[in-house]
């Protein structure tokens, strides 16, 4: 029971972390381009951003979900990536389907790996409302600014 505590926090705090970074980067892109996005005009610059955001959120939960299925992968407990994969996205995601279940010693994972998936679409979704709300906010206030 601790070891699969332990296991699970850590795989949530990398994914976590991972988030982290990535956030750091996207925010260092919209940084770079705040005087563009700025500029006239803003609505396929906001569009722009919307899929940035969006295709960054994709590729954040997706890492996530390869961590969780390459450690269940690598501890032997699913044979074949693809199943491992398929059972990581579905409790990620909190589908939960039960067609694919744990073993009996690993069975916390698949509840850690649900509070993870919670947790960073949570985070995820934050991140794209915040992102667009810096960028729209900017370029209210530069039309306010113009002569």
């Amino acid at each position: 029971m601790f070891l699969q505590i332990a296991l699970g926090t850590l795989l949530m705090l990398v994914t976590i972390v991972i988030g982290g970074l990535s956030l750091w980067g996207l925010e260092y892109v919209l940084e770079r381009a705040g005087g563009w996005l700025r500029r006239e005009p803003h609505r396929p610059k906001m569009m722009l951003v919307l899929c940035v955001a969006a295709t960054w959120a994709m590729w954040s939960v997706t890492m996530a979900v390869w961590i969780w299925a390459l450690t269940l992968w690598g501890l032997g407990i699913f044979i074949h990536l693809e199943t491992s994969v398929y059972f990581s996205l579905v409790a990620f995601t909190t589908l939960g389907f039960g067609d694919l279940l744990l073993p009996q010693e690993w069975r916390l994972l698949a509840g850690m790996a649900a509070a993870n998936g919670l947790l960073n679409f949570g985070l995820v979704t934050a991140t794209l409302i915040e992102a667009l709300r810096h960028v729209r906010s900017g370029q209210i206030e530069a039309r306010r600014r113009k002569p």
